[in-house]
């Protein structure tokens, strides 16, 4: 078994249904603390605005965010001063430095993933690669594969660009891989960094301070197979149905477009108003496929991406749901902010950490759940089988 096997005990897997059978996670040195965070951007981007600095410190206290790992460094600040001047042309620039970080935090993040499995590295049969901080030809799926050794005829899906749920979106591609070729081990790696959107401060850009105040890089790593090998394997999470939808007519509400000064971002304010709006209905169809209803929200488990705090509280209140329902993603955010495609893998180990201290675990039922782009909504219904 692997590392994790602190539980009282494990549920029989369906062979048929694809499991989680490791997770990992990595991320930069640089350790940011929310409370220091506008004096050191304000300071980095040769920026005095008493009122853009007011602002970002009310939503950097909104964000609930309390600490975040992040590339950007004064040493890169130094060698490239011009990331921090409005108006010139950087994305050359921006996407060496983001390059080399992804690729290297997707390798620790896959490392430690493969390690927990504790099976050779050559067992991998397939690759999914998720980022929305890139843009290179060969991908960055390719790189990932040979910074770990994987053989070459490991088959390689890149998913570029999908925001906050390519994550989830990630983890369905994978279940379908894995149920679809008998045998196959599947290795989900994400990884980000907000260096491509990184910019001073500008008073016309008011928007620009959202994700300054929330947003955080990192790497995230998933084993998915079905069928788990005896003694060999631990799985801790059943995929048992995936579905995605969009919401028609709102794909200019999280709108981002690469540009030469990097990648701008622009991020509704009906964005968690749009969530609310469209989210049961997603869920009581996703419940269905397990014959759940809509009275038994607080029967099971909430893994959802911490886009921000409103996405939370809107979702709790829309759903009536019991205030620990949400803790993992609530202490995801406050521990990494929302750190893109990752964040749901920081969620499910938090999950899976509550279990092992010996804290409230008794929903075998939950979903996992993301938001991005389209807006689109990823969601997974999912069997915990560790107690």
């Amino acid at each position: 078994m692997g590392s994790e096997e602190s539980h009282k005990y494990f549920k029989k897997a369906d062979p048929k249904k694809a499991t989680i059978l490791a997770l990992g996670k990595a991320f930069p040195h640089q350790l940011v603390m929310q409370d220091f965070l506008v004096d050191g951007y304000f300071k980095n981007t040769n920026c005095d605005d008493p009122e853009l600095k007011e602002k970002l410190t009310r939503l950097c206290k909104a964000t609930t965010v309390k600490t975040r790992y992040v590339v950007m460094s004064e040493e890169i600040l130094t060698n490239y001063p011009e990331l921090a001047i409005e108006g010139l042309p950087t994305m050359k620039q921006r996407l060496e430095i983001c390059h080399s970080a992804v690729t290297q935090m997707a390798i620790e993040a896959s490392r430690s993933c493969i390690k927990k499995w504790a099976r050779p590295v050559s067992d991998i049969t397939h690759l999914v690669y998720v980022s929305s901080s890139e843009a290179r030809l060969p991908g960055g799926d390719l790189h990932l594969a040979k910074g770990l050794g994987l053989r070459p005829d490991t088959r390689r899906t890149l998913l570029y660009f999908s925001g906050c749920s390519g994550g989830v979106a990630g983890l369905r591609l994978a279940k379908d891989i894995a149920e679809n070729n008998p045998g196959s081990r599947v290795l989900l790696a994400t990884s980000e960094t907000t260096i491509i959107g990184f910019k001073p401060p500008n008073p016309n850009r008011p928007e620009d301070l959202i994700g300054v105040a929330l947003f955080g890089d990192g790497a995230g790593a998933m084993i998915i197979g079905a069928n788990p090998v005896g003694e060999e394997e631990t799985a801790y999470f059943e995929l048992h149905t995936a579905i995605q939808h969009f919401v028609p007519d709102s794909e200019k509400i999280i709108d981002g477009k690469l540009t030469e000064e990097g990648i701008s971002f622009k991020l509704e304010k009906k964005l968690p108003q749009i969530i609310e709006d469209n989210i049961e209905d997603f869920c009581i169809e996703l419940m269905g496929y397990g014959g759940f209803c809509k009275s038994d929200y607080n029967k099971i488990f909430w893994a959802v991406h911490p886009g921000g705090p409103a996405v939370l509280n809107r979702m709790e209140k829309k759903l009536e749901l019991l205030p620990d329902k949400l803790k993992a993603s609530r202490r995801a955010l406050s521990d990494y902010g929302n750190a893109g495609s990752n964040t749901i893998v920081y969620v499910l180990q938090y999950m899976l950490d509550e279990g092992k201290n010996g804290e409230k675990d008794e929903d075998e039922w939950g979903l996992i759940l993301a938001f991005g782009p389209g807006i689109t909504f990823e969601g997974i219904l999912t069997r915990k089988l560790t107690v």
